[in-house]
């Protein structure tokens, strides 16, 4: 074992040993022209081999795994008995020797830095904020190893008990090492972000720098200085006041002292000075390959670096073989999935896709450069992007705006208008809608009776051709005519009806319980499910019992029999989930849990429906949304009739409203019939997982999700497989879940951020995109996973986003709020054809809407009004 190891001992694989910080400050002294204060950092072999040997630390750590999660008092107890123990435990004679002799050759009288330094191996990193425990200016053999035990101590803070606890961690597993580093006494001290901070831009470095040392930036004692750099020139400085610092205390630690009057407003660094730090920031960026946020330490003028991290929380840039300027538009903003994709469900969402996408931090972007380069480009797309997501609309705008980042070309006026002319206009009937349903719903079926007994390498070279079946299918050009056609019946209505009669946002309710709408009757659907196991009270209960376990698989539902009703209860979920159980949250993912295979998702939106609803509310439901559009359009027609050449305006009217509402529900059946497709796709590769895993190939049924398509081809081919990359792309997964993609993202790696162009809503008020028009009024309920949701009557939903899987819910709400949506997503469909307001891409509604919250959403015009 080693107790004790040299900066210069240390490179990438020892992280183990020493932990985040000791590593980067290994890796750092490796650096040509980059000084760091030298130091050795106490492994965690040595923090093991105190919680091995002492015997009243092993009998706490075995209290504190049995205490629960969500007793405070008790793990407050305990952890502060375990932190005693530590910071008072007698350090073996061999180690005291060990940290010693590093001392002494370094010098034993001189002051140093001691600060913890967490492992990832057994937690993740983002479980250690807040037990960083830095201590400065300590001198001495004695002093050290306090501080070393305190820092050691720092592992069984309540925080991280509890963490550990709620988390199924074990405590004896948990490591620390602890970093010993010579101090500098610096003139300033402060932070370098070689990338914005605010704005992701990895050209523009950002420094922060006070006087004395960075603690007291870095504890908020002062605001620092702000430089702005970009190719080697500051282009912006913001001098803060500066009147206090912190330095060495002549007996160890540290004070706050005042600053002389004639320094505080007097900048920290010189424009030389910040540019060199820039310069250096580079290098050591360079060196790690990714943006970093760096401490650094200025002495006369020498910089000394001090730390180095990688800065977690910027969005990854798509990886290009050019160095054109790229401009990126999410495609999850379109798709109503934003959350992070593993590769199999990218690489298939790019083999179903006619378009070319880019890859980053888990999700897909188009590049909308070459478009924007021409003015009938920009036109075109600026003005169809207005239309379904203002905020990306003016994201774009304003990099055009910019003049510089884009380049710009006259249009292609060469091709003349395409052979044969535009299609013919289709007609308004509706047996072109049922007609296209009948051949999707025969390709699927066709698909199921050949993909039966396929294995191995003919499984996936089927599975890769009939991608072009799909594709055929999704792509149909009648498919799109029709989508088209009602998404252009319903602009005409609220354009035509807002200048006639004042009328905002018409189609709204004209296109209430349209025929043909899959989505919409899926929730409907699940109303009737509520009515098969209402009036069995057994059946309730135990479906009860399975949501507050929250139960895996579909075990429970051969359970249901043996209670009275419970067949009855089985058939109705299972018939249910035939229709509808490919469906899931993310479901353009191939990878992600589908309701038939975990049908106990849709159980507290069953509980429900069973608890706000009376029987026959799905037939219901969907005659009085009927009605309601009939009433509307009966009182447009005799408004319209009463102006000048009213009967023709009338019978305009007429016209697109019986268009809007023969193919507006059509608009969901293409998705649905991909996402079929993508089910049984999944259900054939999870059995030829099932046979890599008996044959020792893979380790998991999963691990097939983070191969893409063709390396997954390859893997059945040859029976070989590299674990280590499957491992890699886990660990990579997990650090894309936590990120926030952006909506409009530069090759220089710079999130846009759109604006809502408008000053129409009152004093504090949310504003985002009107899709559906009204008013309500009631308690917020802020879901994050549809899993847990426990809505009641009159509540409004309020997520990031909602796809079709979340239709469901949308039968027991008042009103929807969203973060991400446009005026054609899922979300804002199916609110309008169950006449909910609805507002979407509301930024932050989560986070700025407390659940339990009342609120007012204004469907018509575009805000969500916080009353309480």
């Amino acid at each position: 074992m080693r107790y004790v190891m040299g900066f210069q001992q240390i490179d990438s694989t020892n992280v183990a040993e020493v932990g985040g910080k000791g590593v980067h400050l290994g890796e750092l002294s490796r650096i040509d022209g980059i000084r760091v204060p030298d130091g050795f950092c106490v492994t965690t072999d040595a923090f093991q081999r105190i919680v091995a040997e002492v015997p009243s630390i092993d009998a706490q750590l075995d209290l504190l795994s049995r205490v629960r999660p969500d007793d405070r008092a008790e793990i407050r107890t305990l952890s502060a008995d375990v932190r005693r123990v530590v910071e008072g435990v007698a350090m073996p004679d061999d180690l005291v020797a060990a940290i010693g002799e590093s001392l002494a050759r370094l010098g034993d009288d001189a002051s140093y830095a001691v600060r913890s330094s967490a492992t990832a191996e057994d937690l993740p990193t983002a479980s250690f904020a807040g037990q960083q425990d830095s201590y400065l200016n300590i001198v001495g053999l004695a002093e050290i190893l306090r501080h070393v035990r305190r820092c050691w101590a720092s592992l069984f803070t309540e925080r991280a008990v509890t963490y550990r606890l709620r988390n199924g961690f074990d405590h004896r597993k948990v490591r620390m090492a602890v970093v010993v580093q010579r101090m500098v006494f610096p003139d300033a001290a402060g932070i370098l972000f070689t990338a914005d901070p605010v704005t992701s831009n990895r050209k523009i470095a950002t420094v922060e720098a006070g006087w004395g040392l960075g603690e007291a930036l870095v504890s908020g004692l002062v605001s620092g200085d702000v430089y702005t750099v970009r190719d080697d020139q500051v282009v912006a400085t913001t001098v803060a006041a500066k009147p206090r610092f912190v330095q060495a205390s002549p007996g160890g630690g540290t004070q706050e002292v005042p600053v002389e009057p004639q320094r505080q407003t007097r900048p920290a660094l010189t424009d030389a000075q910040v540019v060199r730090l820039v310069r250096l920031g580079r290098r050591i960026e360079a060196h790690f390959g990714r943006p970093q946020d760096i401490e650094w330490c200025l002495a006369g003028d020498e910089f000394h670096i001090v730390q180095s991290r990688p800065i977690t929380t910027l969005f990854p840039v798509p990886v290009t073989d050019d160095q054109d300027n790229h401009l990126y538009v999410s495609v999850g903003h379109q798709q109503m999935m934003t959350d992070a994709m593993k590769p199999l469900g990218l690489s298939l969402w790019q083999l179903t896709t006619p378009r070319p996408m880019h890859e980053a931090g888990g999700r897909l972007f188009v590049d909308v450069a070459p478009i924007l380069a021409t003015p009938a480009g920009r036109a075109n797309l600026i003005g169809t992007l207005g239309r379904s997501d203002p905020l990306i609309r003016d994201a774009l705008q304003s990099v055009v705006d910019r003049g510089d980042f884009l380049r710009s070309l006259p249009d292609d006026d060469s091709g003349g208008a395409p052979a044969g002319g535009p299609p013919a206009p289709i007609e308004t009937d509706p047996a072109v809608v049922t007609e296209l349903i009948r051949r999707g719903q025969e390709s699927v079926a066709t698909l199921r009776r050949e993909i039966q007994g396929l294995s191995g390498p003919a499984l996936l070279d089927f599975i890769l051709a009939d991608i072009a079946e799909l594709k055929r299918v999704l792509f149909d050009p009648r498919s799109i005519q029709v989508i088209m056609a009602g998404m252009e019946a319903a602009w005409w209505l609220n354009d035509h009806l807002e200048t006639w009669l004042g009328e905002k946002n018409a189609a709204d309710v004209l296109t209430q319980s349209v025929p043909h709408n899959v989505t919409s009757e899926m929730g409907l659907a699940l109303l009737d499910v509520a009515d098969a196991i209402r009036p069995y009270a057994d059946v309730v209960a135990f479906l009860q019992r399975v949501a507050d376990e929250g139960r895996e698989g579909d075990g429970f539902l051969d359970e249901l029999t043996g209670l009275p009703g419970g067949r009855e209860a089985r058939d109705a979920i299972r018939s249910y989930l035939h229709e509808y159980g490919m469906r899931c949250t993310g479901e353009i993912d191939i990878t992600r849990t589908r309701w038939s295979e975990r049908p106990a998702t849709l159980v507290p939106s069953i509980l429900g429906n069973v608890r706000n609803f009376e029987p026959g509310a799905g037939k219901r439901r969907f005659e009085q949304g009927r009605q309601e559009a009939q009433r509307k359009e009966e009182d447009l027609l005799t408004r319209l009739r009463a102006l000048p050449d009213g009967e023709q305006k009338a019978e305009e009217t007429k016209r697109m409203i019986d268009r809007v509402r023969t193919f507006a529900g059509y608009r969901e059946y293409p998705k649905y019939g991909m996402v079929s497709r993508y089910f049984v796709y999944k259900q054939a590769l999870l059995r030829e997982a099932d046979r890599l895993v008996r044959s020792g190939v893979l380790r998991e049924k999963d691990d097939i999700f983070f191969l893409r398509f063709e390396e997954l081809r390859e893997v059945v081919r040859t029976d070989d497989v590299d674990a280590e990359l499957i491992l890699e792309r886990r660990e990579a997964f997990r650090s894309y879940e936590a990120l926030t993609p952006p909506r409009v993202l530069t090759s220089d790696g710079e999130a846009v951020t759109g604006r809502y162009l408008r000053d129409d809503a009152p004093p504090g008020a949310l504003v985002g995109l009107p899709v559906s028009a009204g008013t309500v009024e009631g308690r917020a309920r802020v879901v994050l996973d549809m899993a847990q949701a426990d809505l009641d009557a009159g509540d409004i939903l309020v997520t990031t986003y909602t796809d079709p899987s979340w239709t469901p819910l949308f039968v027991s709400v008042a009103g929807l709020v969203t973060e991400v949506g446009g005026l054609m997503t899922h979300g804002a469909v199916i609110a309008r054809e169950y006449g909910l307001p609805a507002v979407v891409g509301v930024e932050q509604a989560t986070r700025l809407i407390r659940d339990g919250r009342r609120i007012r959403v204004h469907g018509t015009d575009g805000y969500v009004e916080l009353l309480d």
